[in-house]
């Protein structure tokens, strides 16, 4: 079952049980990957719902610091709220040592490549193609922390 047909599903149960919030989110996340579809004109895949649910989250933690910050527990909680159903649909993410292991595999790929070593002037190369690689396996935050302590050891 395609991550799409399983959300729609998850909707489908969400409106039998009256679960409003849940629901609610879940009728975002929809009316997401659906304006990506409609901009892009093509029908999205995994990975790219992936990337979708990936920058919602993303929102959410944002504005839970901000809210946070702001001193407004109770919009935090609706957020952290969306935040826990949103991250029900990614995949497992990838822990910090294996992410530090996979960022290594692809410095010394592009090393081996450029036929020469890779420095801190190479951070857009080395991301792009871990980002292809990684995506939606792994926060793109701890990603980022990891390629550039490969690039400066």
């Amino acid at each position: 079952m395609s991550l799409k047909a399983r959300i729609t599903d998850d909707m489908k149960a969400a409106m039998r049980a009256k679960d409003t919030e849940r629901l609610a989110t879940i009728r975002l996340l929809t009316a997401a990957i659906k304006q990506k579809e409609v901009d892009e004109r093509i029908e999205l895949d995994d990975a790219a719902v992936v990337g979708v649910i990936d920058k919602m989250v993303k929102q959410r933690k944002d504005s839970i610091a901000a809210f946070e910050q702001g001193n407004r527990p109770d919009l935090a909680a609706k957020e952290a709220a969306e935040l826990t159903v949103l991250q029900a649909y990614l995949p497992e993410r990838l822990s910090a040592e294996a992410v530090a292991v996979e960022v290594k595999a692809i410095v010394a790929e592009l090393g081996a490549e450029l036929g020469r070593s890779v420095g801190p002037g190479d951070m857009g190369k080395v991301m792009g193609a871990v980002k292809t690689r990684l995506a939606g396996k792994a926060d793109m935050a701890q990603v980022s922390a990891a390629v550039k302590a490969a690039l400066a050891g």
